[in-house]
């Protein structure tokens, strides 16, 4: 048996199985699923879960840059990748490898039909974006007739898609934003149907779309955070399992007596004899130092210890005093027995952001037993 690495990501492809199947659960059968995979999905490894996802049964892939889907192609998925956020300059590979651009402002949209033009590029497929209240990206109702006039201007490309992102789905006291954001992506495809094509994918649900209004599948979701195993609220949470566990070693156990100072800027000064661990991990593994100073617990042997001083770049120190454990002990920063959730204990951020900042030297190890 090869031996486990002791500081390692633990990505379980059982997990994110259950995951894809909470998900289809809570759909009609003909709604698609498209997988979202972007930023190394979600901070584990894009083409293995991306691959697995397809072997699910997701329809679609979504990735947020060129760069991303071309990986894809070149490992050979041949399914529909949309590309949230395309970049011009790459838009000679987006053509390439026949990725799906989401259009969302006029710039991008007549760019890419005057280069499609000067190739003689006809029907190159597209996704519309409509912002219905979120107000990052996508065009508002009022510019549909424009849309409409550039569209038939160039004739170059084909709306395949239409789509716009909700804001607050997983909030029950948003609830009356949300359907206001639903009228508005209603009255944009009643738009594109009478105006421009009946032959267009619709999709708006998000996670919490998908978990907590069921009702609004149209004809496909885009699949995040749940696959990953993370909802927006309780009733979400207890339908998932996490996906990645952040797993190492105790490195050093010692005992510092009353007064004693840990860490860089001596943070933590310890009002009594304290155990403390120091574990081989640290911002540069994507710890974040606001996880610091009684910010964040982990797992060892089945009871929770507090990370105390500054978090290190390659190190970070847990108070450890009571609990029976050794040096070599494993720990779990997060996962299925202690989620990204429970470290996080003072809701520093969201599990979004830890689990996708877990960087590239953390070895991956898969789990598919």
């Amino acid at each position: 048996m090869p031996k486990i690495k002791e500081t390692r990501l633990e990505i379980d492809l059982k997990a994110l199985a259950h995951n894809f199947n909470v998900v289809k659960s809570q759909l009609p059968p003909s709604t698609q699923i498209m997988g979202v995979v972007k930023a190394f999905a979600y901070g584990t490894d894009s083409i293995v879960v991306g691959e697995k996802l397809v072997e699910l049964g997701a329809s679609h892939l979504a990735v947020a840059y060129i760069e991303e889907g071309m990986r894809f192609r070149r490992r050979g998925i041949k399914v529909p990748i949309l590309v949230f956020y395309p970049q011009l300059e790459d838009l000679s590979k987006l053509i390439k490898y026949n990725l799906i651009p989401s259009v969302y402002n006029f710039y991008f949209l007549e760019t890419l039909q005057k280069r499609l033009n000067r190739r003689k590029i006809n029907h190159f497929p597209i996704h519309i974006k409509i912002n219905t209240g979120m107000n990052r990206l996508g065009f508002d109702l009022e510019d549909l007739s424009m849309v409409k006039e550039n569209l038939l201007a160039y004739n170059r490309v084909k709306v395949v898609g239409l789509f716009s992102h909700l804001s607050a789905a997983g909030n029950e006291k948003e609830n009356d934003f949300t359907n206001q954001q639903l009228n508005k992506f209603s009255l944009a495809r009643s738009f594109f149907k009478n105006e421009i094509t009946t032959n267009f994918i619709s999709h708006l649900a998000n996670s919490s779309g998908i978990l907590s209004h069921s009702d609004i599948a149209y004809d496909m979701v885009r699949a995040g955070i749940a696959l990953y195993g993370y909802g927006n609220n309780a009733k979400e949470q207890s339908l998932l399992k996490p996906v990645a566990s952040l797993k190492t070693i105790i490195a050093q156990l010692r005992e510092i007596p009353k007064e004693a100072s840990v860490g860089y800027d001596r943070k933590f000064k310890a009002k009594q004899p304290t155990m403390i661990a120091t574990l081989p991990l640290g911002y540069a593994d994507g710890i974040s130092r606001i996880y610091g100073n009684g910010n964040a617990q982990v797992l060892i042997q089945g009871q929770k210890a507090s990370i105390v001083g500054n978090v290190c770049m390659d190190t970070l120190m847990l108070d450890v005093t009571g609990i029976n454990c050794k040096e070599g002990d494993e720990v779990e920063i997060f996962g299925q027995q202690h989620s990204a959730l429970a470290f996080d204990k003072n809701k520093q951020s969201i599990p979004y952001e830890l689990i996708t900042r877990i960087s590239r030297r953390v070895t991956r190890v898969f789990l598919d037993e």
